[in-house]
């Protein structure tokens, strides 16, 4: 045996360590891509899961994504984000940095007649 030689050429071990490489070669490939299209479903698995009312627009952008992936990710911001819940919540925030107008007081309900009476109640039922 010289040094130059190569174990397992030309031999039924090496046609065997051929096999083996191909099987963990396509084995990692088709891993790959099961993996690949596992995570490419999440938004619509989601959605299934979350009975969202725009189920068919995220299964129609998860597809698109397979070509251009940033609408992927529009897929996945629509699944994943209650739009209903962030409309309340920016109607609230809106609604929080409006400040009250201070009230003027109101004068005694003695000396104001009927009329007028009425009147400041409608005024105090606006304020309040």
């Amino acid at each position: 045996m010289s040094l130059v030689s190569m174990p397992f050429v030309d031999s039924g071990v090496d046609t065997a360590l051929h096999v083996v490489a191909a099987v963990i070669l396509f084995g990692s490939i088709a891993a790959a891509a099961f993996g690949f299209w596992r995570i490419h479903e999440l938004p619509i698995q989601k959605a299934h899961k979350s009975e969202h009312h725009q189920l068919g627009l995220i299964t129609a952008l998860t597809w698109i994504g397979f070509i251009w992936h940033w609408v992927w990710v529009v897929a996945v911001i629509i699944a994943f984000v209650d739009g209903e819940q962030a409309l309340r919540h920016i109607r609230d925030i809106w609604k929080e940095k409006e400040t009250p107008e201070p009230t003027k007081p109101q004068p005694a309900a003695s000396h104001a007649s009927g009329a007028e009476a009425v009147i400041m109640t409608e005024e105090e039922a606006e304020n309040a």
